[in-house]
């Protein structure tokens, strides 16, 4: 009796409908880091310490679409459970600034409107239906009803945001509050598309966050790319963090030790980009690391090794970037000739030793032919170390024919 059970059993299994295949992608990202006190670094926060009673609306321009969404809230780096009471997904409304969100779908966890997100832990969202396009933008709002430090958060968001009281996560537009240029706790967005789709991602440091293009008109080059790609289904999607250096801690931790989690682990990722180097060579003994020993070619080249080998464990292809000219920054030691003959040094390297599966030579793309240490001036934003709306969609168009 015991045998025919079993088989009755088995039979059941074999013949049960085989469950939904899924093709989830990560159609949009901000890698959070950890935030910093007032008197340990020269550049504020430019977001509250605490949060409590208040809602934070966050807007977003996704890569490619689909026929659901899950929504990524970050606690990677904050010490106690961040409780969310409530969150809420929606399009722009008709004013698209940020603030207006059309109707939309109250978000759920596990089943559950509220979640404590442990320390270190993302919180995944189950997921909506919710169909959306290749470049929509979507709001995500979330009420946080207890006091809350916000120890994790991105810095150089080029996206407006906003902070209020009280839960207002499905108001059509938020009453009151203040403005939020950073972004508090949303990290992710991902997408189930009808077909597998792949991701590429972005990965370094404030030349890719952005800085330098036109807030909340989504010109970063990853953006742009984003533009281009999603024409062909591929996702295109930003880890990049102002300040991020392959070899030292600060505005974000070192290159190596947030690979797995901003590039590798994102679903669907094919390919990473990485442009990341120049805050190495520019900011010791520097405003930013005063006391810091100067940066050699030798320990850049090492650090970028060990991403290409995590790459390549992973069967992601990566991409080097060459560094930029910086000449002309107005940040205090941040340039000087042996610096810029290092940068020189890391170029050739990563133009010419083979290891990366390919390079996007963006020093030769936006360098001044006539003072190859500056930026061409149409492509400059006006510092002299970030590119400027022109100068981003010029690297976009260069990397487009990478991939």
């Amino acid at each position: 009796m015991k045998i025919c059970i079993a088989a009755a059993m088995a039979a059941t299994i074999i013949i049960a409908a085989p469950a939904r295949a899924d093709n989830w992608v990560a159609t949009w990202q901000a890698s959070p880091h950890a935030a910093w006190a007032a008197q340990d670094f020269a550049l504020p926060t430019g977001v509250p310490g605490t949060l409590e009673r208040q809602t934070v609306r966050e807007t977003a321009r996704i890569s490619v679409g689909g026929q659901r969404v899950r929504v990524v809230l970050s606690n990677r780096y904050g010490t106690q459970p961040l409780i969310v009471g409530e969150a809420h997904l929606s399009r722009t409304s008709a004013q698209a600034d940020g603030n207006g969100g059309a109707a939309g779908h109250a978000l759920t966890f596990s089943g559950q409107r509220s979640v404590a997100i442990p320390p270190g832990a993302p919180a995944i969202s189950d997921p909506v239906e919710m169909p959306v396009a290749a470049l929509d933008k979507l709001v995500v709002s979330v009420y946080l009803p207890e006091r809350t430090s916000l120890a994790s958060f991105h810095w150089g968001a080029q996206q407006t945001g906003y902070i209020t009281d009280g839960n207002q996560t499905g108001a059509a537009r938020l009453q009151g509050g203040q403005v939020l240029h950073g972004r508090a706790l949303l990290s992710g967005i991902w997408v189930d598309t009808a077909t597998p789709t792949s991701a590429v991602v972005a990965f370094g440091d404030s030349i890719t966050d952005g800085n330098g293009s036109t807030p909340d008109a989504d010109r970063r080059w990853p953006d742009y790319l984003a533009a281009r790609l999603s024409r062909d289904g591929v996702a295109v999607v930003n880890a990049g963090i102002s300040g991020a250096r392959l070899l030292g801690d600060r505005m974000g931790v070192n290159a190596a030790a947030r690979f797995e989690q901003d590039v590798l682990s994102q679903p669907g990722a094919h390919t990473a980009i990485v442009l990341m180097g120049i805050n190495d060579i520019g900011w010791p003994q520097s405003l930013f690391a005063p006391q810091e020993a100067p940066m050699t070619a030798a320990r850049m080249i090492a650090a970028y090794r060990q991403l290409i080998a995590q790459a390549r464990a992973r069967k992601v292809r990566i991409i080097g970037a060459t560094l930029l000219p910086f000449e002309g920054t107005q940040i205090a030691g941040y340039y000087t000739p042996a610096k810029d003959a290092l940068r020189h040094q890391v170029n050739q390297w990563i133009r010419e030793s083979g290891e990366f599966d390919a390079v996007a030579d963006f020093d030769a793309l936006l360098r001044d032919p006539d003072h190859p240490a500056r930026m061409q001036q149409r492509y400059d934003s006006g510092d002299h170390l970030h590119p400027g709306d022109a100068g981003y969609k010029a690297m976009a168009a260069g990397l487009a024919r990478l991939l």
